[in-house]
């Protein structure tokens, strides 16, 4: 963060000189059409009178173009020495930020360039239609020739088409495709539909005592959800009474905040995600931004591996040589290290549940094995090592 600060004040520099400069080149110019024009206007006036160019408007033209190739050469030296500044960014982005991160992986970690590039251009793609930006994922597909499914892009094709017709305030979309999904989003516990109904019975209220009649027919909606949102069924139906009056001076003027569709546009987009097994977060997203976070460290770890020789400690494809803390917002799933070979776990060796309730991974178990038996490092109870049970987390 440092090295990005170190830039970022240069930058700051650069900025405000082109700020000041803008302005004083704008205020020079100003200046000067001023003046032209009143010499202008001077000429024209001795003209319409047929009197000759006196002395004295001679002595102020030429004082004119004298001001005006002086203010000219004026910002042309002012203009020169921001380029020093511009210069000095760029000098600041090669001092504080190592140009070649391509050594940082280990060519190991791909089975080959080809595979690379196409496992980077699919998650630029997955990112650019998560994001709503179908034409440009379309034509990178296209120039990339990169073939993408049908069953791939029609997910995030119905989600961008729901969540915009959200952020144009229209329901109809949403409710539609809950209704659909009702079964598996009670699976999720979620209250996607009764928030969907709900905001629809605002939208009812707000309308006036006109809309009285249609907002009690449009509350029989809430009957499935009466037992799990009593509290706030109860607010809604309330509110009813103040409708003659205006909901906006009353104690109900709460539900008219437009924060309800920022709400249901994050709560639709997270909760449709989690039943289509897709991250709220593109992947290319998630990535980058650990990456920012890694890339120091790994920048560190390639040094000291390039000082010391030491080429073969980084030879594995699928992990770091050493662990990088990416805090809790990158926690995405349980992880098991045996407490007596301090290693995490992995497929091949799989945390292993013993009678006694301990676990501890298959590699240990092996290990602990004496005549048939195997001894819990922990109570320690004997029991036969086929018992012992593998953990999915």
């Amino acid at each position: 963060m440092e090295q990005c600060a170190c830039v970022e004040r240069e930058l700051d520099k650069v900025l405000q000189k082109f700020l000041t400069y803008g302005q004083h080149c704008e205020q020079s110019l100003e200046e000067l059409l001023h003046y032209v024009g009143q010499l202008r206007a001077e000429l024209a006036s001795a003209a319409l009178q047929g009197t000759p160019l006196s002395a004295t408007l001679s002595l102020v033209m030429s004082q004119c173009c004298r001001k005006i190739k002086d203010t000219v050469q004026k910002l042309a030296s002012d203009h020169k020495d921001i380029h020093s500044s511009v210069s000095r960014v760029g000098k600041a982005i090669d001092r504080n930020f190592d140009s070649e991160i391509c050594g940082v992986v280990s060519d190991a970690v791909w089975d080959s360039r080809e595979k690379q590039q196409q496992i980077l251009q699919m998650a630029i793609v997955e990112h650019l239609y998560q994001q709503g930006m179908l034409s440009v994922a379309e034509e990178l597909c296209q120039e990339s020739t990169l073939n993408v499914d049908l069953d791939f892009k029609q997910p995030f094709l119905e989600l961008n088409r729901i969540v915009e017709a959200l952020h144009a305030q229209d329901l109809g979309p949403a409710l539609e495709w809950a209704v659909s999904h009702r079964q598996r989003l009670l699976e999720l516990n979620s209250s996607l539909e009764f928030k969907l109904h709900r905001l629809h019975f605002i939208r009812l209220l707000a309308g006036g005592p006109e809309k009285q009649l249609e907002a009690l027919s449009y509350a029989r909606h809430f009957q499935p959800f009466a037992r799990l949102h009593q509290r706030e069924i109860q607010v809604m139906m309330g509110s009813l009474v103040y409708l003659r009056l205006g909901l906006e001076k009353s104690p109900y003027c709460h539900l008219l905040d437009n924060s309800h569709w920022a709400e249901i546009c994050e709560t639709f987009t997270r909760d449709a995600c989690s039943l289509l097994g897709l991250s709220v977060e593109s992947p290319l997203s998630v990535s980058f931004a650990s990456g920012c976070v890694a890339l120091p460290v790994l920048m560190n770890i390639k040094a000291v591996i390039e000082q010391r020789q030491c080429t073969g400690v980084w030879s594995h494809k699928d992990e770091l040589p050493i662990e990088i803390e990416l805090g809790m917002k990158c926690w995405y799933h349980s992880v098991f290290a045996c407490p007596i070979l301090r290693q995490q776990t992995s497929d091949s060796n799989p945390p292993i549940k013993l009678i006694c309730g301990h676990v501890i991974s298959r590699d240990a178990l092996n290990k602990l094995i004496n005549g048939g038996k195997l001894k819990c490092p922990y109570c320690p109870m004997e029991q036969n090592p086929a018992d012992g049970k593998r953990i999915i987390f």
